[in-house]
């Protein structure tokens, strides 16, 4: 079998051989991606601990999927002060995190220095506090309301103390699956640009994949071949996150969740068609805890973090929204064979448990 061969010689593996690894069987592709993540990092498991703040969750667009933003599914508008957020910061920092991980929707009332100044005084406050934040989403949006190219909004992000870029708003590439989901939202190729340019300043960016919901599984193999191609050029992305679409309170309808085997092997998948992006994360966040454990067998080499709190996804039923404690998080990654590594946003290895 021509794929088999491919795989055994360690091949660039092309659009329609992407396709048919979703034909083998999930033990076979299993083997082969775990293969290449043992070859990478051996039992390795990486995570940081982090905090996830989403300070406001008013936003100018509706896309279909989300259940964060405040409509008529979710009617309990916020904005947070920059005292608020301060707060939660100073908190967090009690329990030795190292990144503020900082998305937020897209709200037209509050101004250009309301997001900027939330990551400015931070910095100010606590200068050795990573900060992830701003989506090409949340860039695209906060360029075109204000009238700046997005090369001047990213020198505005790095000026105001924006160390690295989340992977959000990437959703599905495919045009039209776009247009259908999120349409007025950035585009497929605002979100590459956005995301070229940054790594061009020489910073570093996740990149994410929503699925399970009306795209099909070229559409997932397009949009991770896509991500390549980018990463063949700038060499920007840390890792992919492939996301699971959470079906409450949001617009889609989609009746057929997708099952755990097909999550998994979408995590197989993404660890042997992205060769040039180091790291694959099972995002626990969308997946549960459990799923994501079993995702190490299945080439995934990071878990995120302990979270602490987390609003978007457990706004639409994941189980989330209080994060893990870390003493946990660690036997939990230990319980499951692997060895817990902590790393800062960078992956750079800072303890093993």
């Amino acid at each position: 079998m021509e794929i088999i061969e491919k795989l055994e010689n360690s091949e660039r593996l092309n659009f329609e051989d992407g396709i048919k690894l979703y034909e083998l069987d999930i033990f076979t592709l299993g083997k082969y991606a775990y293969k290449k993540r043992e070859k990478l990092y051996g039992k390795k498991s990486f995570f940081n601990i982090n905090r996830h703040i989403n300070p406001t969750n008013i936003c100018k667009d509706i896309c279909k999927f989300c259940a964060f933003s405040a409509n008529r599914k979710n009617p309990n508008p916020y904005t947070m002060t920059h005292e608020e957020i301060l707060k939660i910061v100073e908190d967090a920092i009690k329990r030795d995190i190292k990144e503020v991980h900082i998305v937020s929707a897209h709200n037209d009332k509050v101004g250009l220095d309301w997001y900027l100044g939330i990551f400015r005084k931070i910095k100010e406050n606590f200068p050795n506090i990573h900060i992830k934040a701003l989506t090409a989403a949340e860039v695209n949006f906060l360029a075109k309301e204000h009238n700046l190219c997005f090369e001047k909004m990213i020198d505005l992000m790095i000026e105001n103390g924006v160390d690295s870029m989340p992977g959000g708003g990437a959703e599905i590439f495919d045009e039209k699956i776009r247009d259908y989901i999120c349409k007025g939202k950035v585009t497929s190729q605002e979100w590459l640009e956005i995301h070229r340019l940054w790594h061009k300043r020489g910073r570093k960016s996740n990149a994410t994949m929503l699925f399970g919901h009306v795209e099909d599984r070229e559409h997932r193999i397009d949009h991770m071949i896509r991500l390549r191609e980018l990463q063949d050029e700038t060499g920007g992305f840390n890792c992919f996150i492939p996301l699971i679409y959470q079906k409450e309170n949001n617009y889609l309808k989609v009746k057929d969740f997708v099952t755990g085997q097909e999550y998994l092997k979408t995590i197989a998948i993404a660890r042997l068609i992205l060769d040039n992006i180091p790291h694959i994360k099972a995002y626990w966040a969308t997946s549960t805890i459990n799923l994501a454990l079993i995702a190490q067998e299945f080439g995934a080499d990071d878990l995120d973090g302990t979270i602490e709190k987390e609003s978007i996804q457990s706004a639409a039923g994941a189980k989330s929204r209080y994060g893990i404690p870390l003493e946990e998080f660690v036997h939990l990654i230990k319980d499951s064979g692997f060895v817990p590594v902590e790393r800062d946003s960078l992956y750079n290895e800072i303890k093993v448990w």
